[in-house]
């Protein structure tokens, strides 16, 4: 595990490759799917979507408050690796952070002003909302670390003192 001035940074690859997958998909889609969906099986479609809200669309207005709580959740689970070490923490914070970090870019530079851009979403199965690469981190991200909390919750207390040394 990497460590810089105390901080555990395993993380980070985590955050950077969703961000990366993620810019990288919606810039596809809104280069290719602006003629129209391509279908590809069952009800899995490839939708051009632009979202100024939140989840399922709610929320148009708030694009900046949006942004702006997203950035502090990032800050919290940065600051909330030190109580909950582990790998499968590292994985659901990176998972969300990178997440976040991807929908706050659409939000800062798909923009008519500041933190008003709109977010691209595009895998759309007909029956659920329309979304992205970084909605799927968030949402992985977020069952993880709900998982990765009850787990610790779960460790007996006892097990966790050192065992005196008999020699």
């Amino acid at each position: 595990m990497s460590r810089l001035d105390g901080a555990r940074l395993g993380w980070a690859p985590i955050a950077l490759a969703v961000v990366v997958a993620d810019q990288l998909t919606k810039h596809w889609a809104v280069n290719e799917l602006v003629d129209g969906d391509i279908d590809l099986f069952w009800t899995l479609r490839f939708n051009l979507s632009y979202n100024t809200g939140m989840a399922f669309s709610s929320g148009e207005s708030f694009g900046p408050i949006i942004g702006i709580l997203a950035l502090v959740v990032v800050v919290v689970l940065l600051l909330s690796l030190k109580r909950q070490p582990g790998r499968l923490t590292d994985v659901a914070v990176g998972l969300i952070i990178g997440g976040a970090i991807g929908n706050v870019i659409d939000r800062l530079f798909r923009q008519e002003a500041w933190f008003r851009g709109a977010v691209v979403d595009f895998i759309d199965f007909q029956w659920f909302p329309i979304f992205n690469i970084a909605d799927i981190g968030v949402t992985v991200g977020g069952a993880l670390l709900v998982f990765a909390s009850w787990r610790a919750s779960r460790v007996d207390p006892a097990s966790l003192e050192p065992t005196p040394d008999t020699s």
